[in-house]
């Protein structure tokens, strides 16, 4: 174990050396798998920077912070998942993929995990981790019953159209929204999309989630289709609140687009 945690511990030891060097800086945390000790050789490394003043989401001044702490090879901004005061960095001596978020103090209190304190100024850090609680944002149930129908239908234009790599890219995604962070639900872990489901979730969901896996090809696409409608249906019907306001009109609209295009493609095959 010690030779797998060499390569992340030499990472921190030279982000340590340099930022406690420097005033503005308040202290540096861990997250991610550091934190529940299950990080292997695969793992990337997540720290985070607590700075007096703001860093982010300044890119010039994110990358002169993060080329400090070692030979960074490439990096960029985390604007794809919705968070500009993300870097998402590469590093060489060891090849390392590293994601630093840039915080001020304030904005520490407001976290979805509460981190490994690797290094602090005055103990500022404690005390923003004692005095308030991570909150890990809560699966919505309505907002998903709302999309997904538009979703399946959208999945079946592009199906019925022929552009079955779209088709095959857009059932991915509903996988990764919806239908993973349900199963990890069920199995009680946090809602992380499709993260580390091979070892977390029931091998009876797992081989479920697998029935969801398409090729680019009409008749796999639509038999991936039907199972991803009848995960979603059960799961959502097994874990959402009483209150939640299912779309029936929809689901029976997609059911019978659905055999249209099911129609269409034994059409086209027998022609």
């Amino acid at each position: 174990m010690q030779a797998v945690l060499q390569p992340f511990q030499t990472v921190i030891d030279q982000a340590i050396h340099i930022i406690q060097q420097d005033a503005e800086a308040i202290g540096l945390a861990a997250g991610g798998s550091w934190i529940s000790g299950d990080i292997d050789a695969y793992s990337d490394l997540d720290l985070v920077l607590v700075t007096t003043n703001p860093v982010a989401p300044d890119l010039e001044s994110m990358r002169a912070w993060a080329a400090r702490i070692g030979t960074m090879l490439a990096s960029f901004r985390g604007d794809h998942v919705g968070e500009p005061r993300l870097l998402i960095a590469l590093y060489a001596d060891p090849l390392l993929h590293v994601d630093i978020k840039f915080l001020t103090l304030a904005e520490f209190y407001h976290r979805v995990e509460d981190p490994v304190i690797l290094w602090e100024r005055d103990q500022q850090l404690s005390a923003v981790l004692s005095q308030s609680m991570a909150s890990y944002p809560t699966f919505d149930y309505q907002g998903m019953e709302d999309r997904f129908w538009i979703w399946i239908h959208y999945a079946l234009l592009k199906v019925g159209r022929g552009e079955y790599f779209e088709a095959l890219d857009f059932i991915a995604f509903v996988r990764n929204v919806v239908i993973g962070p349900l199963l990890h639900l069920k199995n009680g872990n946090l809602p992380r999309g499709v993260r580390r489901v091979e070892t977390t979730i029931s091998a009876n969901d797992l081989a479920n989630l697998k029935k969801t896996v398409a090729m680019p090809e009409r008749n796999s696409l639509l038999a991936s289709l039907v199972e991803v409608i009848r995960l979603y249906v059960g799961l959502r019907d097994q874990l959402a609140p009483p209150t939640l306001q299912k779309n029936n009109a929809a689901k029976e609209a997609i059911n019978e687009y659905f055999a249209v295009i099911q129609t269409t493609a034994i059409t086209e095959v027998n022609e």
